[in-house]
């Protein structure tokens, strides 16, 4: 049976998109993070480059998850009229912003290769032209019309 809206590969195109977006962005990293003489991070680990970003970065986090909380019980009180601001989508991308943008402030000012936050700052403008192009492309027609 085929399922409106996806079909029924569904399943193996959205583990295709993702070991795909994944895939690209591990090459522009490892490509980049090789040009710049950038050591290569720990997989999966904060990377706090002292403990005054250890401190900002779980303070910037704890406020992200309390504002998507309240953003859900103001959109659930709103429905169907909700506020795009306080959609948890929104607030995520909003909050990797903040967090990188941080990151890359305090490698600038307080880490021992200068060019941490080039790399930093190429992986965040990255990711943000993967996502428009993704948004704008309806993710390459992939899943029929999602919005």
């Amino acid at each position: 049976m085929i399922v409106e809206g996806g079909g029924s590969f569904f399943g193996l195109k959205f583990i295709l998109l993702i070991v795909g977006l994944w895939l690209i962005l591990f090459l522009f990293g490892e490509v980049t993070r090789r040009l710049l003489k950038v050591e290569r991070r720990k997989m999966f680990s904060y990377n706090h480059v002292n403990a005054r970003h250890k401190k900002i970065d779980w303070g910037l986090r704890i406020a992200a998850m309390i504002m998507i909380v309240v953003g859900g019980f103001v959109n659930i009180a709103r429905y169907p009229s909700t506020l795009l601001f306080l959609e948890p989508y929104f607030l995520l991308f909003v909050m990797i912003f903040v967090t990188e943008s941080v990151r890359i402030w305090m490698e600038r000012k307080y880490a021992e290769n200068r060019n941490a936050y080039l790399l930093t700052l190429f992986q965040l403008i990255f990711i943000i032209i993967l996502l428009i192009v993704l948004y704008m492309t309806n993710i390459f027609g992939l899943f029929g019309e999602l919005w």
